[in-house]
């Protein structure tokens, strides 16, 4: 406003101008500030918080949801520390929204039938606490307005089972990293596949009649190619490692001893697996890492071959047999994701963005 007073030649004009434009200004302030205050928040939990975020935003209302971490005692917890389980965080998300569009009982109505809040368990293909359903009250008010929506859904009947969702008072919610906001608009594809995979949308258009049609990955979204299409793609090794549980020859593999800096990838699917950051040397032959780089991609199933139990992992949009974890590794988790080369694909950092894994980039930022 100073430069307007400047070209205006009338000095008694310019002064004027001058508060009028400041009255205007705190006006304006005024009316953005009462129009923050209107505004209301909701903290709730229902598993993957990429799919909560993705389904909370699309309800006319809302302004924002931000993906965090709620319930538990860990002061910022990394999204590393609530995927082992052990912060008793669960993967939340906090939703604003304009109460003169969209009441608090209609977001948690609308909740609902995005998850299933039968299961105690976990969300879907996701098991453990971190990923069981909440629904964090900041009031008594809230309180009353949730119990009352769980109450008219267990009798409504339409899931079959009661409805297992804990009304929990909300102490404190951290947001997540960067790279978790807004994944579905980042990440299309990958988000895609992921919720299509997970089981989450079967089970909405199942029991709510909704999102007929989008079922199915969309185009551009990961569909696992058909066996003969494998056998085409994939190396004889690849194949057999991916496919047949095989396991590829010690120090005669093609990641073991790399020590470039990188993302190592799905070789079917694409999804990111472990980062160089997490790799160390093990002795063992195999390229070793101390744990997942995104812990959902990751799927543990119980190996009974060879006459032991071991733990086997797997990608979880590829299901591509992957290597096996060991709780003989080093620090800070002690454990030893032993992975088989021909499974992986290497990303080199220098080609994240290109390769549409940009979101990653800042891992690597932090070392400089």
């Amino acid at each position: 406003m100073s430069l307007k007073a400047y070209c205006i030649s009338l000095a008694g004009v310019a002064l004027l101008l001058v508060a009028l434009a400041h009255t205007g200004y705190a006006a304006e302030k005024e009316t953005s500030m009462t129009e923050t205050k209107k505004l209301e928040s909701a903290t709730v939990a229902g598993g993957c918080f990429w799919c909560v975020e993705s389904d909370m935003e699309k309800l006319p209302g809302v302004v924002k949801v931000v993906s965090g971490y709620a319930g538990g005692e860990e002061v910022n917890p990394s999204y590393e520390q609530v995927s082992s389980g052990t912060t008793g965080h669960r993967e939340a998300v906090q939703i604003s929204f304009d109460p003169t569009l969209v009441t608090y009982r209609e977001v948690i109505d609308y909740f609902w039938k995005h998850f299933d809040p039968t299961d105690a368990g976990g969300s879907f293909g996701d098991r453990g606490a971190q990923y069981t359903s909440a629904i964090f009250y900041h009031d008594e008010s809230q309180r009353r307005d949730a119990e009352a929506s769980k109450e008219a859904l267990d009798a409504s009947g339409r899931l079959g089972k009661p409805v297992v969702t804990p009304l929990i008072p909300l102490t404190s919610f951290y947001e997540a990293e960067a790279y978790h906001q807004d994944y579905y608009k980042k990440s299309p594809a990958r988000y895609k596949t992921y919720q299509y995979f997970s089981g989450r949308d079967k089970y909405v258009n199942k029991t709510w009649g909704k999102n007929a049609g989008k079922s199915a990955p969309e185009k551009g979204s990961f569909v696992k190619p058909d066996d003969e299409t494998l056998r085409r793609l994939l190396t004889e090794v690849q194949y057999d490692v991916t496919q047949n549980k095989g396991t590829e020859p010690p120090f005669e593999n093609e990641y073991w001893d790399n020590k470039a800096e990188g993302l190592y990838v799905d070789r079917v699917s694409g999804e990111p697996l472990f980062s160089s950051r997490d790799k160390y040397k093990s002795g063992t032959g195999w390229p070793s890492f101390t744990r997942p780089l995104v812990a959902d991609n990751i799927v543990e199933k119980q190996d009974r071959s060879f006459f032991s139990v071991r733990t086997e992992i797997r990608s979880r949009m590829g299901d591509s047999h992957l290597g096996h974890v060991f709780d003989d590794g080093p620090p800070p988790t002690g454990l030893r994701y032993c992975m088989n080369s021909a499974a992986l694909r290497f990303v080199p950092k220098d080609e994240l963005e290109k390769e549409g894994y940009g979101e990653f980039l800042p891992l690597f930022e932090e070392r400089k």
